[in-house]
């Protein structure tokens, strides 16, 4: 049993890290998280001061947005002086170096070998050979083997104590207690891809972490027992030297820009164009993601005719697992900080058994054939003529697949859309995926009037669409990064097929509007779909639609194509942009397919009517509301305790991923290696990658594309409702205080002027025309 003071000293040190998520599940997440109740300068300096890292875009960043126009010169000077710097800016730009440098000199040994034994232990089926006594634990299965690593230098198993508990305890008596916290926090932090993904699999707690169980207890007992033996000095005193005066500069410099980009945002909400209120219904309403990818789209859908447009939190308020009918694995299809209660799985639509036997078979050949190639590949008697003998088929499958990939994409796509047009989901409640009847009623009608509720709807048009999104790219270890973050990447086309068939019952309806005075026509019919953020694809799964809404349908149709064309047009800056798209989508040697959230900056809580016909370059998270129709406020604490800080997440992973891609990024796709299913490593060893690959932010090696700012808050709405909200949420306001995420409020109540947030529930006033907007605060 762990002691407290061995047990507070783990879980102080633990907060140095945050999660690094899986590649089946890269949700996008702030690598600092564990210091999120610090001030965001308090929390860069811990992690610069035992990460070794980065934590502030360079000067020539700094340089490239001045000389860009996108840092405000007076915002920026104001600032500079505000805070005691009187110098030019390019006075500065000379004086900003990054810090250097200094390695922990326990460093190199330790972690070359322990990267080696937990790439071992961790793996998730990708090694043909699993590390023996896995099942006892991370320190049990190495403590058996450890007399047979030559580098450890440990003779005999008894030499070692039996439980993690008892060797952490241990070591640790050598030193005084007020520098335990210390010596984990050193350890954790110096591979801190790999303590991550220990974090993740301790606080998900299922699949393998249920049967190869591992803590940071047992990876600190097999650290340090082995730093004790090799008589390496387990306290390092030469960190990262501190230099607050360059820190305090380049967090002068970040705030400018950020308040630049403020300035752009609320001018372009503050200024809506007059729109003409119609009393026409739409033709059809679609539902996006809040996903900065669906700005784009829902822009060129709306230019195609008489269109409305919603933008909700892609998970579509269905808090789910779901289980995947083709390999049968239980994926989470939800916010990360929301627990599930629900599991989604499959059922055949009614005439549809020879489909669905067909599609089994296939799938079931498929993975033998992948098992076999798998097996060949890597059993150490047919490997090397395994490689001799098809090396020449797989020169013509590479060369086909890059030749002609835009018209393979096309052929896959549509054997995919298949799965859709024969099963139909099914939902019950979490641990009751057998369950004929499904979820009660009034759970049915809570998740359906849930959406309307928060999208601030009035009227429903004839077809009303749920678009799911869902990125398609090939030999990709990071795909699904660019799926949905509100689904915990996987893609959103199952939250939006079962909300569509919610939505389409007729005792949900009835309740609907019998105890909740909503009331959906009966010609209005719910269609699931999903927008493929590579080539802006929108597809409708339609097969249980009536007939008679053919007409109307292939008019919808007809409209997403062009919409599809012009939005890819507009992305890609070609004329046949989809061409390209998909060629992107399927080309295995890709190296960015799209661009997924980079520039994301900004997330605007509003009526459509304030950013309808607006270019914000998809650079803002866009949710609907309407708090006219939120009479009690709940709809607006929703969305603020749940998609604003999931979008912060993003957004923060986004920023530390760009000012520092060796230690809180991917590195470069070139030289990565998958390991264990789970994860990459750079090379052939080290730590685990934590983020974004260099790819993904950046144009080139050294030019960023992703601008890395903290994440700007819009909120349309009384002032007074946002306080109220704040006041009751301790978690939402420290992430304001602490200046993780800057919140703006259009008041209501006030002539729509916008008041921005201050440190302790303060607010000050920016100008109308937003010329000159009004800040005093100094940092």
């Amino acid at each position: 049993m762990l002691s407290s003071e061995l047990l507070t000293t783990v879980e102080k040190a633990s907060k140095v890290i945050g999660k690094t998520w899986p590649l089946y599940s890269f949700v996008t997440s702030n690598p600092l998280t564990g210091y999120e109740s610090s001030h965001f300068k308090d929390a860069v300096a811990s992690a610069r001061h035992y990460l070794n890292a980065k934590v502030f875009p360079e000067a020539i960043v700094f340089k490239t947005a001045l000389e860009n126009g996108e840092i405000d010169t007076n915002i920026l000077n104001n600032l500079l002086k505000e805070n005691g710097w009187n110098e030019s800016p390019e006075f500065y730009l000379d004086q900003m170096n990054q810090n250097g440098v200094e390695e922990l000199s326990h460093e190199r040994v330790l972690d070359r070998i322990m990267s080696k034994w937990l790439a071992a232990f961790l793996d998730e089926g990708q090694a043909e050979w699993f590390m023996p006594g896995k099942k006892a634990g991370f320190y049990k299965a190495w403590r058996k083997l450890a007399k047979y690593d030559k580098s450890v230098k440990i003779n005999k198993t008894e030499d070692l104590p039996e439980t993690s508990e008892e060797a952490l305890a241990q070591v640790l008596s050598d030193y005084p207690q007020e520098q335990w916290t210390e010596i984990c926090t050193q350890h954790i932090a110096a591979l801190p891809g790999w303590t991550g993904y220990i974090n993740y699999r301790t606080e998900v707690a299922s699949g393998w972490q249920l049967q190869y169980p591992i803590d940071l207890v047992q990876y600190l007992a097999v650290r340090l027992s082995i730093g004790k033996n090799l008589n390496i000095n387990l306290l390092d005193k030469a960190n990262t030297e501190d230099k607050p005066s360059q820190d305090s500069l380049k967090y002068v410099w970040l705030k400018a820009w950020e308040r630049s980009w403020q300035h752009v945002m609320i001018s372009a909400v503050a200024t809506p164009e007059i729109v003409k209120e119609s009393n026409e219904t739409p033709d059809a309403q679609l539902v996006f993601c809040i996903d900065t990818r669906s700005e784009l789209i829902r822009r060129h859908v709306e230019a195609q005719g008489n269109y409305e447009t919603f933008g909700y939190a892609g998970f579509f308020g269905i808090a789910m697992d779901y289980i995947d009918l083709k390999d049968k694995i239980t994926r989470k299809s939800c916010p990360p900080i929301v627990g599930s209660a629900y599991k989604v799985t499959e059922s055949v639509m009614p005439g549809k058994d020879v489909e669905i036997a067909a599609f089994k078979k296939k799938t079931k050949l498929t993975k033998f054939k992948d098992r076999l190639l798998k097996r060949m590949k890597n059993v150490l008697p047919s490997t090397f003529g395994f490689v001799e003998g098809a090396g020449f088929f797989y020169a013509f499958s590479l060369l086909g697949r890059t030749l002609k990939s835009d018209s393979l994409y096309r052929r896959k796509n549509k054997k995919d859309r298949s799965f859709e047009n024969i099963t139909t989901p099914q939902i019950n409640c979490a641990g009751e995926e057998n369950s004929i009847n499904g979820i009660p009623l009034v759970e049915k009608v809570a998740i359906v009037k849930g959406a309307f509720d928060l999208t601030g709807w009035k009227t429903f048009a004839p077809i009303v669409v749920f678009a799911g999104h869902g990125s398609h790219t090939a030999n990709n270890p990071f795909g699904s990064s660019l799926d949905c973050g509100a689904c915990a990447a996987s893609p959103g086309r199952h939250n939006a097929r079962m909300l569509a068939q919610l939505a389409n019952l007729k005792e949900v309806r009835d309740i609907l509007a019998k105890q909740h005075n909503l009331s959906i026509p009966q010609e209005t019919v719910f269609i699931g779909a999903e927008h493929n953020t590579t080539t802006d694809e929108i597809v409708l799964f339609d097969a249980a639609v009536p007939k008679g809404y053919n007409d109307q349908l292939e008019k919808l149709k007809q409209a997403l194509k062009r919409a599809q064309q012009t939005a890819a047009s507009n992305r890609l800056g070609v004329e046949d942009a989809v061409t390209l798209a998909e060629k992107k989508a399927s080309n295995w040697s890709e190296t960015r397919p799209e661009w997924g959230l980079a520039k994301n900056a900004g997330f605007i809580v509003a009526p459509r009517s304030s950013t309808k016909n607006k270019n914000l370059q998809s650079r803002c998270f866009l949710h609907s509301y309407d708090w006219k129709q939120d009479v009690t406020g709940a709809a607006l604490e929703g969305i603020m305790q749940g998609p604003m800080v999931v979008t912060q997440w993003i957004n923060n992973h986004y920023y530390f991923s760009s000012v520092d891609n060796n230690t809180f990024g991917g590195g470069t796709k070139i030289t990565q290696n998958v390991t264990g299913r789970f994860g990459v490593l750079q090379g052939n060893g080290g730590d685990l990658k934590m983020g974004l690959p260099l790819q993904s932010i950046s144009k080139t090696d050294t030019e960023l594309y992703h601008q890395p700012l903290r994440l700007s808050v819009l909120i349309n709405a009384p002032l007074d409702r946002v306080t109220d909200i704040l006041s009751r949420n301790e978690n939402l306001k420290s992430l304001l205080d602490n200046e993780w995420i800057y919140l703006m409020v259009m008041d209501a109540n006030d002539n729509d002027r916008i008041k921005t947030y201050q440190s302790g529930m303060k607010w000050s006033l920016s100008s109308q025309n937003q010329d000159n907007p009004v800040y005093s605060t100094a940092v």
